[in-house]
């Protein structure tokens, strides 16, 4: 349930709103946007139905809303939310793009590729130190050691850094080195962990699961959201489908969709979802023509020699092509819009 408030409605009005409510044990969540104010209700069916709402002075109507996604969706919060890691602007006017490599291997490997990405354009920096494989065979990161290899690439370069936490007994570490938590496919209904990063203060980017619908997807972010972190990044790499041919399925349709449902900013993964470095700069320009907040694509100096995901990683030089390209469409994109 929403309240639309009166545009002259006082500050005394609302606070005499807000207080009886919490009285009743009604969560309050209040959003000031462009034209309406609103207060969203949250708590038991029941308890709302009974509750004498409109009849409180400095309201104008009253909402009811279907969807189960409360905080995340637009009825809550009607105005896009913008989110700031330093001077970077996630959901603002500017396309966000963050590059890096898959896994952290070595100092040699991540400086040199932090400041090529930063030389051609890119705005954050991604590197895997904690690493969740399919085999566990495989290759499972650094650990703090490559956090800590990413902290000097950001003192180096100035790019704020993201990397992936997989449980909450690392979620202290990680959260000490790194200024975004990234929650991957396979953690997107960890709802222990989901909990945990909604109790910190970092940013948390959300990427969609494997085979998870949008409303499972938004609902996963209502966790974060509900434990009173607003800072949350949705990121569509692609889902599991019937085709062999790429690695996933790129969802495009996610980002008007997301947009229409919700005021959280969305990024496209174009790597994990093509698995082939080939279709990457055709995909990250699709992303962004279908109006993303951003990119995030994996680099690496050598990909035929990279410890995980060399097949979908960009070389440097192939990065500061795709950049150009990118350049270039947004210039094109804003003369057309003139």
């Amino acid at each position: 349930m929403i309240i639309v408030l009166e545009q002259g409605a006082t500050r005394e009005q609302v606070d005499r709103i807000v207080k009886t409510l919490e009285e009743k044990g009604v969560q309050i969540h209040y959003s000031k946007g462009v034209d309406k104010t609103i207060l969203g209700l949250i708590g038991n069916k029941q308890t709302l139905a009974n509750l004498p709402v409109e009849r409180f002075e400095g309201v104008e109507k009253v909402v009811h809303v279907s969807e189960p996604f409360k905080l995340a969706g637009r009825s809550f919060h009607p105005e896009p939310t913008r989110i700031q890691v330093g001077d970077i602007t996630i959901g603002g006017n500017e396309p966000v793009v963050i590059a890096g490599p898959c896994s952290v291997e070595s100092r040699e490997q991540i400086l040199e590729t932090a400041k090529a990405v930063k030389k051609a354009g890119a705005h954050i920096l991604r590197g895997g130190a904690f690493k969740p494989r399919s085999s566990p065979y495989s290759f499972q990161g650094l650990k703090e050691e490559g956090l800590k290899l990413l902290a000097e690439a950001r003192e180096v370069t100035g790019l704020p850094v993201i990397s992936e936490v997989m449980d909450p007994e690392n979620l202290d570490l990680v959260a000490e080195y790194v200024d975004i938590l990234q929650l991957g496919a396979r953690n997107m209904q960890n709802f222990h962990l989901l909990k945990k990063v909604g109790q910190t203060n970092k940013p948390v980017m959300l990427k969609r699961g494997l085979s998870a619908t949008m409303e499972e997807w938004l609902m996963s972010a209502e966790y974060i959201l509900s434990e009173g972190n607003p800072n949350v990044i949705l990121c569509e790499r692609g889902i599991r489908t019937f085709e062999t041919y790429t690695r996933n399925t790129l969802d495009l349709s996610a980002v008007p969709v997301i947009k229409h449902l919700s005021h959280l900013p969305i990024i496209v993964d174009p790597s994990h979802g093509t698995g082939k470095w080939r279709y990457v700069t055709p995909m990250a320009r699709a992303g962004l023509a279908a109006g993303a907040d951003g990119l995030m694509v994996e680099v690496h100096p050598n990909p035929e020699a990279a410890w995980s995901d060399g097949p979908q990683s960009l070389t440097l030089d192939n990065f500061a092509s795709m950049m150009e390209d990118l350049k270039s469409m947004q210039a094109l994109f804003s003369a057309s819009t003139r």
